[in-house]
């Protein structure tokens, strides 16, 4: 009976002591989060500065391969704090890299900067275009280049002062919308030997990225006629619209045999000058999307053919400029729940009565039914989604390089991206609170990259897996020399 008891003793004091050391290591913060709480604080202390930048950004609205201010700010940012710079990479004057540091792990973190055309508008909760501007800011990349900028900074300061040993670098990736800026990069081999990527999206919610995205081919095709006058000598002319419509309606036709996930868009760039001259010129700019790259190729091909068609059908030349390629995006589970744990310690969106009254309006001009204001200080739960319909360059760099993203609610719920309701959010207050939590989880989620061998090994084994032994990247743009006047 003295054993028993003595027994029950001993694994009441062995569970009692296992208890409290639980609640004592608890309670105890590591030296990782010690760091978090020191970023958290020293970000926030640059809000006015960095606040400052975005809204240059947002006012110089330089569309993609034009973004020489926008770049340019960035880089004396970056230079100013310490980094060393490359500029001009991949054969593209406003791309760059800001390196700090020296041996392993290279963490990147990757920075937009380009606007959209036909977006300019000023920050006001009703329809205001900005005269004398055509572009705006309508997918929040004055926010995107400044945060990464910002958690680029944060992450230099602790090399600096030895708190983390290894290399970050800041890359500027130009014409994101469309100009497929970082495939350039990554094919000239810029994200060699980096560890790991990291990247935000301004949004109207605040989450981890494991949505997935769709391929994307985009080209220009053009056709070049006869010209004529359309009344007096139709006969003599032969239009280079009449092969662009052409062209056109065998597409739409197309529609109904190709796999449902397509997308297809197009615009017409050129199509005459005057009704009564036929056009002997004209061009139309064309994206095709699917969630299998493979698939994108193929549709691709099939549009060649119905342009070669329309071009034989009218008596026109052809001929066609690939613009972009991206691939779909390789998600990475491991980094995405280091990641989502530190949104969450980071926490949403907070609104101040002005704010509200700002969103109010703003949503009022929604055509449906906007969620709750309240939704802006929300995190999402971490869902993977693999029916992600946007298309974006960062998908090659994750074939490349393991890589997470996250959004951040720069924009009032609801908003939709390129919109001029986006443009508005993203040059006030509303738009500078979500660029800091970007800031602010990117610098978190590289600390414990930087502390933390397991989660790198981890994530790139999950890396390894997914991409395949057998996997070569082949870019969907080929071998073209950057599109840089794109938008012209």
């Amino acid at each position: 009976m003295l054993m028993r008891n003595y027994s029950i003793a001993l694994v009441l004091l062995l569970s009692f002591t296992n208890v409290h050391a639980q609640k004592k290591n608890k309670t105890k913060p590591s030296p990782a989060d010690a760091l978090k709480s020191e970023a958290i604080a020293d970000i926030q202390s640059g809000y006015n500065a960095y606040k400052n930048i975005a809204l240059q950004i947002w006012d110089f609205a330089e569309v993609g391969y034009k973004e020489v201010k926008s770049s340019t700010l960035l880089k004396n940012t970056l230079r100013d704090s310490g980094f060393t710079l490359e500029e001009g990479v991949a054969g593209i004057p406003t791309a760059f890299v800001a390196t700090y540091g020296s041996g392993s792990p290279v963490i990147g973190i990757l920075a937009e900067y380009d606007a959209l055309p036909g977006l300019a508008q000023e920050a006001t909760p009703e329809k205001k275009p900005i005269d004398g501007k055509t572009a705006g800011h309508g997918c929040g990349h004055n926010l995107f280049g400044t945060a990464s900028v910002a958690a680029g900074i944060e992450i230099k300061k602790m090399i600096a002062s030895g708190k983390l040993k290894g290399t970050v670098k800041v890359y500027g990736c130009p014409a994101e919308e469309g100009g497929s800026g970082k495939v350039y990069m990554v094919r000239a081999g810029l994200f060699n030997g980096v560890d790991v990527v990291i990247h935000w999206h301004p949004a109207n919610k605040n989450a981890t990225d494991i949505s997935g995205a769709l391929a994307n081919k985009s080209a220009k095709f053009r056709f070049y006629g006869t010209a004529s006058h359309a009344s007096m000598a139709p006969e003599k002319g032969r239009s280079a619209l009449d092969a662009v419509e052409s062209m056109d309606y065998m597409i739409n036709m197309m529609r109904e045999h190709i796999p449902q996930e397509t997308r297809i868009h197009y615009v017409i760039t050129n199509g005459g000058k005057a009704p009564n001259v036929v056009p002997d010129f004209a061009e139309v700019y064309y994206y095709v999307r699917h969630p299998d790259r493979q698939v994108v190729q193929q549709i691709f091909d099939r549009m060649v053919k119905a342009a070669q068609g329309a071009a034989l059908g009218t008596e026109t030349k052809m001929d066609y400029e690939v613009i972009g390629g991206t691939y779909d995006l390789l998600i990475n589970k491991t980094l995405a729940a280091a990641m989502q744990q530190n949104l969450l310690k980071t926490g949403g969106v907070v609104y101040s009565e002005t704010e509200k009254a700002f969103a109010t309006k703003l949503q009022a001009s929604f055509a449906y039914k906007a969620p709750p204001i309240d939704n802006a200080a929300n995190i999402d739960s971490l869902m993977e989604n693999k029916d992600g319909l946007g298309s974006t360059d960062v998908g090659d760099v994750s074939w490349n390089v393991p890589t997470i993203g996250m959004t951040a609610a720069t924009w009032v719920p609801g908003t939709p991206a390129h919109s001029w309701q986006a443009v508005a959010c993203d040059g006030t207050e509303i738009g500078t609170k979500g660029m800091m939590v970007a800031a602010k989880t990117m610098a978190l989620t590289a600390i414990d990259l930087f502390t933390d061998p397991s989660l790198l090994t981890k994530a790139k084994a999950e890396f390894d897996h997914e991409r395949g032994s057998d996997f070569k990247y082949v870019p969907l743009l080929g071998d073209r020399k950057p599109a840089l006047n794109y938008r012209d």
